[in-house]
């Protein structure tokens, strides 16, 4: 099957379709700069109109500073505090006319800025340490035309270095969490089994052709939303702060009879995890909120006990990880205040 020019949602040539593209960073300037670039540099190939939203979580680097003096044509709002990337993004779609929870005390954020006086066909959900390939707007736009019942689409995610990463997932069983937990690095295999469907992954196969395929969810990197999915399904749930956002969003998608595709011809450079590497172990905990408040809020598509066989898995696992910290603080392996920093997060996991 090859894809050809369509429609737009409204009828209109997909020449003629809307897109806004939304990035919330968090002290990843440089990241940011490309990111941007590349959007723009997508945006003149594809030949349609992108207005693009940067939310900055109360960087601390020049980011907000950036954006004004170098990317005039973008909106910024510049937040004073971190209201994490749920958060951020539900900040744009209230700007772009999207019925979004916003904290109250920062609506005079969000009415500072110029209002859209119409909704876009698409948008865009678009991680600052990623870069969209010339192709990518036009890519995506063709293949939602084609695919009227997809309401996100994801894309072939590749590394810096050209690697590919997976950007695609079933939703997680008991035996992903397992792999999670007890990781069997080094072990023989091991490489194999990470990219099998036992761990959630879709096969190589799938990624290597140049159609589209029907997926569980998509990872949060780059995410193209159909708006007429957005008004049915609604916004993020801002009950995840960060992590698992995207699976749930999926899920509800899928709820709502919308369905949710993988697009290999469509590539996004993914630097990965920049910002959640600067608070690591903080990091860690949001993680495992947003899994038990996933698990716990999509009850109804896993069998009777399956939350409670996971509370049970992590808290075996965070146990072998204390030992595992303890061991290399007693080693002189790592620093006290690092240990302690760990065992935190760990202790704080282990009562969710």
């Amino acid at each position: 099957m090859t894809m050809t020019q369509g429609t737009g949602p409204s009828g209109a040539p997909n020449d003629a379709a809307s897109i806004a593209v939304i990035v919330v960073n968090y002290n990843t300037s440089a990241l940011l700069r490309g990111c941007l670039s590349s959007i723009a540099a997508a945006a003149r190939y594809a030949g349609t109109g992108v207005d693009v939203w940067v939310v900055d979580n109360a960087s601390s680097d020049d980011s907000a500073a950036m954006v004004a003096a170098e990317f005039p044509h973008v909106h910024i709002i510049a937040l004073p505090r971190n209201i994490g990337f749920t958060g951020g993004n539900n900040m744009a779609f209230a700007a772009l006319g999207f019925s979004a929870p916003v904290p109250p005390d920062l609506l005079a954020h969000l009415h500072a800025q110029l209002l859209p006086t119409s909704l876009p066909d698409y948008v865009l959900l678009l991680n600052p340490d990623a870069e969209l390939t010339v192709g990518a707007l036009r890519q995506f736009e063709r293949m939602m035309a084609h695919f009227p019942r997809a309401g996100i689409c994801g894309a072939y995610l590749q590394y810096g270095d050209g690697r590919f990463q997976h950007g695609a997932f079933r939703f997680p069983n008991l035996a992903q969490v397992a792999l999670d937990v007890f990781p069997p690095a080094g072990l023989p295999g091991a490489n194999r089994l990470y990219d099998s469907g036992i761990n959630g992954r879709y096969p190589l196969t799938q990624w290597a052709q140049y159609d589209p395929f029907p997926v569980d969810f998509v990872l949060g990197a780059a995410m193209f939303v159909r708006s007429a999915a957005i008004m049915e399904v609604g916004v993020l749930d801002p009950d995840y702060w960060m992590y698992c956002e995207e699976m749930d969003w999926c899920m509800r998608m899928h709820t709502h009879g919308w369905d949710v595709y993988a697009a290999p011809q469509v590539r996004v450079i993914h630097y990965e995890a920049q910002s959640s590497r600067q608070v690591r172990w903080w990091a860690y905990v949001r993680l495992w909120k947003s899994r038990f408040h996933f698990y716990a809020r999509h009850g109804a598509y896993y069998p009777p006990g399956h939350l409670s066989a996971v509370r049970q898995l992590v808290r075996v696992g965070v146990a072998r990880q204390r030992r595992m910290i303890e061991g290399q603080f007693a080693r002189g392996e790592i620093a006290g205040d690092t240990a302690a920093e760990a065992l935190r997060a760990l202790g704080t996991v282990a009562k969710l």
